[in-house]
């Protein structure tokens, strides 16, 4: 297995994840075993697609090559033309950031200083281009982006060091190296502030039934999709066991199978799910990513990746 296939698995994986778990979004436990049924639809949601959480990923990533590197008021505005587009499902806070009026570098922070609480997976979510984009770039320089990215629609850190520590684990999976064995390391990286929470959920003896907060939540989403990654032995299973879980299930797949993904490489992504897999990008016309799209965008996002100093 190749690095290369790792990062289109991380990508792919992560847009399969998505569109797996969004008709049991909100559901109970067990939803997807109990039905049996994959990628064929429901919940407002045609057989295959996927959300906002792709949606927003892909934004990152074409933003990273068009502009030759992190431009963030262009990330910025990419995702206003998206929320303008109104996309079939977009975050609460998501969506007050992108439309409260306010600049790029200001948004956010307005919206957590109103509302204090601004710790969604939102952020989380749409990483898997950002992580596999900036991997190259070693552990602080990739982690130093992943918060600046998540920073434009999240104003709280917790966000922010989630997201970095999925860059730091999609990136050590990339190099072929064990995601699981890497979190001492990768959590010591984690802001002071927010390391012990982080380390709680991270655990080896962490389960999900033991959140505290809902999965739509960046701590409890993030633990649910390192959980599923260590009690399983494949991509498809890994997946399958985060949809169960019930509540968030389409972001916490997502986030699942980016991580899934870059550990057993795209050809562990089954076949029946990536016939079917479409990405539309409300806001861009009738523009519509299949699984062949996400496949170039990864393999251009592996090989023009590129130090965060490097970036303008």
């Amino acid at each position: 297995m190749t690095r290369l296939d790792r990062a289109v698995g991380a990508v792919l994986g992560s847009a399969a994840g998505d569109a797996l778990g969004a008709p049991y979004e909100f559901g109970p436990e067990g939803q997807l075993t109990a039905r049996g049924e994959e990628m064929r639809g429901g919940g407002g949601w045609d057989p295959g697609e996927a959300t906002d959480d792709t949606q927003m990923a892909v934004l990152v990533g074409e933003s990273l090559l068009e502009r030759g590197g992190l431009e963030l008021p262009d990330v910025f505005a990419r995702f206003q033309q998206w929320a303008a587009g109104q996309p079939k499902d977009i975050g609460l806070q998501t969506e007050d950031v992108l439309t409260n009026g306010e600049p790029w570098d200001r948004a956010a922070a307005l919206h957590f200083q109103v509302n204090i609480r601004a710790a969604g997976n939102g952020s989380l979510m749409r990483a898997a281009t950002s992580a596999v984009y900036f991997a190259a770039a070693g552990r602080e320089r990739s982690m130093d982006a992943a918060r600046r990215i998540a920073a434009l629609t999240h104003g709280d850190r917790a966000a922010w060091e989630g997201t970095a520590v999925l860059h730091e684990l999609v990136r050590v999976a990339l190099d072929g190296a064990d995601p699981l064995a890497a979190l001492p390391e990768t959590l010591a990286a984690v802001h002071p502030d927010h390391r012990e929470r982080y380390g709680r959920v991270l655990a080896p003896d962490w389960h999900p039934g033991m959140a505290t907060e809902f999965n739509g939540a960046v701590w409890p989403c993030l633990g649910s999709a390192v959980w599923a990654l260590r009690t399983t032995t494949g991509f498809a299973d890994a997946v399958r066991a985060a949809v169960d879980l019930g509540g968030d299930t389409d972001t916490v797949a997502a986030v699942t199978g980016a991580l899934a993904g870059a550990r057993h490489g795209q050809g562990a992504i089954p076949e029946a799910w990536t016939a079917a897999l479409h990405v539309p990008l409300p806001g861009f016309g009738d523009r519509v990513l299949d699984a062949d799209g996400l496949r170039e965008l990864a393999q251009r996002l592996a090989a023009a990746g590129r130090p965060v100093a490097g970036s303008r």
